[in-house]
């Protein structure tokens, strides 16, 4: 991380830190809370960084409960020191971590996810990539051979182009061979589909290497077990399908079932559609990856439906 991106997420998270020590233990106006909407409102960073202060303070205020060691209300002067603390081992994690991720990583080794979980790999040629949830990825990296083999789940390649050694991806018995480029892959039981955000790749059978199709920014390629097609997509709905790599979920005119299934990737507990028409209906919103209640809250105050938790289950109908 840069000296300058450090000290913008500094700026950041101190800005999330005020709000979140005036909004607990302040006087708090719709004035105030009309500011804070439209901080939030400005950047997915803004939100992401509150978010996980009022978290990590939450779970700070349940722990000092507990044990007993502090009053149940500190003074409000304490606060804003304690969120800044925070705020800043939150950065210094982050540049520990990519400190780390710059460290060789030789041969063939093996990556995975648990379900909700999310990693990020660097390897010595520069190229990183990123794990959502529930993925597996083999990796053959040397000084002859750069293969991916991505055998479920879904990745983001930000790969160093090198025309001697192209950088390969196998994935459900395609070949993807970089060009120079980012691009986002998810491999699904019966689908694969690939996203090109920059540069080109291109796209064919794993076992041939004439017919792949060249892809470019923009393109989105979804192969199944008899089908290949390319669409487009805009930036803006490429940017929304990368949201996870901030532990966010984006959805526009996304149909009830599809944003559920979407929730059911990350979460152990599952969300369950009932009823066709209500799996049917339209929703719009940006939630985390693990806010489940958040989610059933709009079904039941905007769609006026019916929630109701059986089991590992939340079951969502009329």
């Amino acid at each position: 991380m840069s000296e300058a991106g450090a000290s913008n997420a500094m700026d950041i998270e101190a800005r999330a830190a005020a709000f979140l020590e005036r909004r607990r233990y302040w006087d708090w106006s719709d004035e105030a809370q009309a500011e804070l909407d439209a901080w939030l409102a400005e950047s997915l960073a803004h939100r992401v960084a509150y978010w996980r202060l009022e978290a990590t303070l939450t779970r700070t205020e349940r722990l000092a409960a507990l044990q007993g060691a502090v009053d149940a209300t500190p003074p409000p002067r304490r606060i804003l020191p304690l969120m800044m603390g925070i705020a800043a081992t939150l950065v210094i994690s982050v540049t520990a971590a990519f400190m780390g991720w710059k460290m060789l990583q030789p041969g063939d080794r093996t990556y995975a996810t648990g379900v909700g979980g999310h990693e990020t790999i660097a390897f010595a040629d520069g190229t990183r990539i990123e794990l959502n949830t529930d993925t597996v990825l083999r990796a053959r990296m040397t000084t002859d051979q750069r293969t991916i083999w991505l055998d479920k789940g879904e990745a983001f390649f930000q790969v160093r182009h090198n025309a001697a050694h192209p950088f390969v991806v196998i994935a459900a018995n395609h070949r993807i061979t970089d060009l120079g480029t980012k691009f986002l892959i998810r491999r699904d039981p019966n689908r694969l589909e690939v996203a090109l955000l920059e540069g080109s790749v291109r796209f064919g059978m794993a076992d041939r290497h004439t017919h792949a199709t060249l892809l470019r920014p923009g393109d989105v390629a979804t192969a199944t077990s008899s089908t290949l097609f390319v669409t487009r997509k805009s930036t803006t709905a490429l940017t929304n399908e990368l949201s996870w790599r901030h532990r966010m979920l984006v959805f526009s005119r996304t149909t009830l079932a599809d944003a559920a299934d979407e929730f059911n990737r990350y979460n152990r507990e599952k969300l369950i559609v009932s009823d066709p028409a209500v799996a049917r209906l339209m929703i719009d919103g940006t939630f985390r990856t693990d806010n489940l209640k958040a989610f059933t809250e709009v079904a039941e105050e905007v769609f006026k439906l019916h929630i109701e938790a059986d089991g590992d289950q939340i079951v969502i109908s009329r």
